[in-house]
C-alpha cells in the first residue's frame, strides 16, 4: 500500500499548516493556535484543516481541536498519548481520569487497556478518538476525591492516587478479571500504600457493597479494628450484601461486615 499521506498532494496552505506544525513540535493544536500563527481567512482556514483530516494529518478531538500525526508516520499516523486527551474534553478540571488506565498505571493490570475512563461532572457518553474508546461518565462532583496532577509532556492530568484507584477497583473489578483478583491485589498492595487513606476513601464512598467488601478484605488481612473502625461506622450491618457478584446469597453471614461470604 502506498504512503498516502506522503504521496497525496499537498496546497500551499496544507504545507504552511504542516511546516508550523512542525516547527512547533505541536501534539495537540486547537483552531485559534492555527489562526495566531498562519493568519488565513475563516474560510480558507476551514478548508484546510478539513483537507488535512481527510489526509490524516490532523485527527478531530472536539470541535476546534485537533491531533496532528506527522507526514513522515505514514499512512496510518502515529498513536496520539492518551493521557493528553482528558485535559482537552475537560479544560475546567472538572474530571479525573480512573478505572482501567490506571490498573494499569499502577501495576495492577498488565494488558495496556482499550478504554479510557473520563468520571465528569458534566458529560455521559462515549467516542472514539484514534484507536481508543473514550467513555465519560458522569457522577456527583462528591464523587471526585483522592485524586492528583501528574505531568504528561508538560501537561497536568488529573487521576485517581493509588489508593482511590484500588478502591475503584474493588468497584469495578471487571478489567483485571473479577472481584477474586481484585482483592488478591488489594491485599498485595497493603504494604506500598497509606492504608488510614484508603479506609478514609472507602467510608465516603457511595456504593455500600463496595465499603463492606473492602472492609472485610482488610479485616482479613490483618488491619487494625483502630484503622478499620471509620469504615465499620459508615455500614449498615443489618442489611446483607454479598462478598461476591451472584445470584447465588448462599454462604456464611459475617455480621460484622453485613455480608454474605458466597463461592467466587
Amino acid at each position: 500500500m502506498k504512503n498516502i499521506k506522503t504521496t497525496a498532494y499537498f496546497n500551499p496552505y496544507e504545507i504552511k499548516v504542516i511546516a508550523r506544525l512542525s516547527y512547533e513540535k505541536a501534539a495537540i493544536v486547537t483552531r485559534s493556535q492555527l489562526n495566531q500563527w498562519l493568519h488565513f481567512s475563516p474560510k480558507i482556514m476551514s478548508k484546510t484543516i478539513f483537507r488535512l483530516i481527510s489526509k490524516k494529518v490532523l485527527r478531530k478531538i472536539n470541535r476546534e481541536t485537533y491531533f496532528y500525526s506527522p507526514i513522515e508516520s505514514g499512512p496510518y499516523g502515529v498513536n496520539i498519548n492518551e493521557f493528553l486527551i482528558p485535559p482537552v474534553l475537560f479544560p475546567k478540571g472538572n474530571y479525573y481520569l480512573g478505572y482501567s488506565m490506571m490498573y494499569n498505571y499502577y501495576g495492577f493490570l498488565d494488558q495496556i487497556p482499550q478504554t479510557m475512563h473520563i468520571l465528569n461532572t458534566t458529560v455521559q457518553r462515549q467516542k472514539y478518538i484514534g484507536n481508543m474508546l473514550y467513555k465519560l461518565l458522569r457522577v456527583p462532583s462528591s464523587r471526585i476525591y483522592g485524586v492528583e496532577e501528574i505531568n504528561i509532556k508538560g501537561q497536568k492530568v488529573i487521576v485517581s492516587d493509588k489508593e482511590r484507584t484500588l478502591v475503584d477497583m474493588i468497584y469495578f473489578p471487571d478489567p483485571v478479571g473479577g472481584l477474586k483478583n481484585a482483592f488478591d491485589i488489594l491485599k498485595k498492595q497493603l504494604g506500598t500504600i497509606d492504608v488510614k487513606k484508603l479506609v478514609k476513601y472507602a467510608a465516603g464512598f457511595p456504593n455500600t457493597s463496595t465499603r463492606k467488601r473492602i472492609g472485610y478484605v482488610l479485616e482479613s488481612a490483618g488491619v487494625s479494628e483502630k484503622t478499620l473502625h471509620p469504615l465499620r461506622k459508615s455500614i449498615n450491618r443489618y442489611s446483607l450484601a454479598t462478598l461476591y457478584y451472584s445470584e447465588n446469597r448462599k454462604g456464611s453471614i459475617n455480621k460484622q461486615w453485613g455480608l454474605i461470604v458466597n463461592a467466587a
